[in-house]
């Protein structure tokens, strides 16, 4: 109970969410048989992560996109409320939707610019309100007439935000809301919010009625315990989950991966998806047994490389595996990763197949062709050499992995 409530406590959960949450877990624990395979502690785990995905909301709660589909986003400045506006447009269009975009943030003039830039780039209606217009409401009026000389069924409005809540901001907001009537207003927020989310999300919810949450920036270091507290003072679904900075790393919130991703667990189910997405069984038993008889050559090593870029970025696919979030300033060169792959691709078939027959001038041309160095191609060559010999001492490899932590569960 200690460590999960540290988990919870270090993923940023609010103090008075954490301490109900483990008294409710308590309570269930109490007197529940242990199965046989596992431990008490597993169990508990167990528990507490069925828990943490009930109360973050089960099963994922679609839009209510009935006409006339309005959607407002609001948030604080700087959660991203303009970004995850287009980043909806582009996951609604994908859908065979016809989103319309509104910018509504007269206070930052910035943010319609970013709209715009962003709408064209998604290639999506967008309505810019009159320069130096600075009544909302007007703003507003004028938006709804020009929605219905459009051919659009679902209308996503991004308004203001501020640094801190304030009660002029709120009372603007509850105007527009007001005039809209939308079906959905959708707060904004920050994973790394941190203590300050239970403030943020009951401010907005008493002034505005929440129908839903945004989560960010789920790329960064934070838990996102944020969005533990939010759920649980809103009793609101998370609806979407930002990952990264591109229009299309968004999408629909998943509540038992958030759960492992609190507990400190990692986010095992994604790593699975994407690897049986980027693995074919057969190459994977191919290159086993090629492992196996310390046949491995470089165009094996390619197919490896070229693998691990289709299922993205390294660090956030090792990032997914437990215990790898805790790492601070963990991070994976990816341009070395391309250099390697360039002098590989340099190569020919033959040399690919025999690197024993690449003698300096081969080494010069691979060097040239790939646009490294001769002693980089030198480095690979010996690493890729000491490599070969590790897979033929079968007892030598197993006593090293047994030094790395997991590596014996991972090679079972």
């Amino acid at each position: 109970m200690r460590q999960v409530r540290l988990a919870l406590l270090e993923a940023d959960v609010h103090f008075q969410v954490a301490k109900d949450f483990i008294a409710r877990v308590k309570e269930k624990s109490l007197g529940q048989e242990v199965m046989r395979s596992i431990t008490p502690g597993q169990q508990i785990v167990k528990i507490f992560h069925d828990e943490l995905t009930q109360l973050l909301g089960g099963d994922n709660a679609p839009l209510d996109l009935n006409a006339p589909a309005r959607i407002m986003m609001v948030g604080l400045h700087g959660a991203g409320k303009t970004t995850s506006a287009a980043k909806l447009a582009y996951f609604l269009k994908k859908q065979g939707k016809a989103p319309l975009l509104f910018a509504c943030d007269l206070q930052r003039p910035a943010a319609i610019e970013q709209l715009a830039t962003l709408a064209k780039q998604v290639d999506v209606p967008f309505f810019r309100p009159e320069a130096g217009q600075t009544d909302l409401l007007k703003a507003g009026q004028q938006a709804i007439k020009w929605s219905e000389s459009q051919s659009g069924n679902v209308q996503i409005y991004d308004t203001a935000g501020r640094l801190e809540i304030d009660e002029v901001l709120v009372g603007e907001l509850k105007k527009l809301r007001d005039l809209l009537q939308p079906q959905e207003v959708l707060l904004v927020c920050d994973a790394a919010t941190g203590q300050q989310a239970v403030n943020v999300a009951t401010h907005f919810h008493e002034a505005l009625g929440l129908t839903g949450l945004i989560l960010t920036k789920l790329d960064g270091d934070a838990r996102g315990g944020a969005a533990l507290s939010m759920r649980e003072v809103t009793h609101r679904p998370i609806k979407f989950a930002g990952l990264g900075e591109k229009i299309e790393q968004f999408e629909p919130f998943y509540p038992d991966r958030l759960a492992g991703r609190i507990l400190g667990m990692g986010d095992v189910v994604s790593l699975v998806e994407k690897a049986a997405a980027a693995i074919d069984e057969e190459e994977a038993a191919r290159l086993e047994k090629k492992i196996r008889t310390a046949t491995f050559d470089f165009n094996d090593f390619l197919s490896q490389l070229q693998l691990l870029s289709k299922m993205g970025p390294l660090e956030n696919i090792l990032g997914m595996l437990p215990g790898m979030s805790n790492l601070k300033g963990f991070s994976v060169d990816g341009k070395r990763l391309k250099r390697t792959e360039a002098i590989v691709l340099s190569m020919t078939k033959d040399e690919r197949k025999r690197p024993d027959i690449l003698n300096a001038r081969r080494r010069q041309r691979i060097a040239r062709g790939s646009g490294t160095t001769v002693t980089e191609v030198n480095t690979l060559l010996r690493q890729f050499d000491q490599m070969r010999k590790l897979m033929k001492n079968a007892g030598k490899m197993k006593k090293m992995l047994a030094r790395v932590p997991g590596a014996g569960t991972f090679g079972r």
